[in-house]
């Protein structure tokens, strides 16, 4: 299950995150001139106090004897979700498998391989880390919509149920894992008034087999101040529109999106079956390794700020490198090492 720190508090963990995180070395991109800045923007809206599912006061993060995705490698089943074009399919994939390259040549510094290998850092109670390996395993397209355009929590595992009965789709409950991705007229249960993403596990009771899961919608045409933040600003600031800073990919939706699934998986990864690394004692309410970092991008974030990151010649702002020349903007995760936020675009 995903989680978010409450909005009120997240300045504040944002700006004792910002000034405890530090990966070993200085890291910057040397392949295309990029200018380095620190916007400050207004917080993100919502009706509730939450972003993302289930989030509980900051306390101390813990390990709850549960398994972690330590399978190499890990395998992603993609459920593309009512009409996703050809280019926007492919720069979601484009980001999944840059996890895995760690080829310097392929995907510079600071890349995506490197943000992950925060993730990587967390281990279960024989000492296995969480893979470096992940590699899309499968892919369907539900493009008739079979459970309508109005998901629920529940209607949702119906639609991971059915690819596995109907698609190429093993029921892998050891090795895989399965994003749902909708399209911008789908709708979902609590999506801009309360949740971006979330992700769980599926009830034998529907699929058949507990599967680890995540749901992360397109929130282009219903809420991008809200989901595809800072690249859209709350209405308050100009009506909802494209902010100061521009996606790295020119979809603000779909690099809205990047994010959120980066913070899921890294949270599914970490939590598959919610009985190992996450903060509170209550599981159905977790803090988990995202949450604690969610709205930090870079070294001095915080107070409003989202940190030091980087902009293109063309006015685009990332602060990891992908495959294929890639650039994504990817929120920080929170190191068991460092015990702060960490990211690989880090300056201290």
């Amino acid at each position: 299950m995903s989680s978010s720190l409450s909005l009120l508090l997240l300045p504040f963990f944002l700006l004792l995150s910002s000034i405890a995180a530090a990966p070993s070395s200085v890291q910057t991109l040397h392949t295309k001139p990029t200018t380095l800045f620190n916007p400050k923007l207004p917080p993100r809206t919502l009706s509730s106090s939450k972003k993302f599912e289930g989030s509980s006061d900051l306390v101390h993060l813990r390990y709850h004897m549960g398994p972690v995705l330590s399978s190499h490698p890990i395998n992603i089943y993609l459920i593309w979700y009512g009409r996703w074009s050809l280019p926007q399919k492919l720069l979601i994939k484009d980001f999944l498998l840059s996890i895995s390259t760690s080829d310097l040549r392929a995907a510079p510094s600071p890349s995506v391989a490197e943000w992950w290998r925060t993730v990587s850092l967390y281990t279960d109670q024989t000492g296995a880390n969480v893979s470096r390996s992940v590699v899309v395993a499968g892919e369907h397209a539900d493009v008739k919509y079979s459970q309508g355009k109005a998901l629920t929590r529940l209607s949702v595992q119906q639609v991971i149920g059915n690819a596995v009965r109907f698609a190429p789709f093993p029921a892998d409950h050891k090795h895989g894992i399965y994003l749902v991705l909708t399209s911008d007229d789908v709708t979902m249960q609590d999506f801009c008034r309360a949740v971006c993403g979330f992700h769980y596990f599926t009830f034998p009771s529907m699929v058949g087999y507990t599967l680890p899961y995540a749901w992360i919608g397109n929130s282009a045409k219903q809420c991008p101040e809200v989901c595809a933040y800072p690249f859209a600003l709350p209405a308050y600031m100009g009506g909802g529109g494209p902010g100061a800073l521009s996606p790295p990919n020119k979809d603000i939706g779909v690099d809205g999106m990047i994010s959120v699934i980066g913070h899921e998986l890294a949270e599914l990864s970490s939590n598959p079956l919610v009985n190992a690394w996450y903060a509170g004692e209550d599981p159905t309410a977790p803090t988990e390794i995202g949450d604690l970092c969610e709205g930090l991008y870079g070294t001095g974030g915080g107070g409003g700020y989202i940190g030091q990151v980087m902009k293109d010649r063309e006015g685009r702002t990332f602060n990891v490198n992908g495959r294929k020349g890639r650039k994504f903007l990817l929120q920080w995760i929170w190191s068991p090492e460092l015990k702060a936020c960490a990211g690989p675009n880090a300056l201290d």
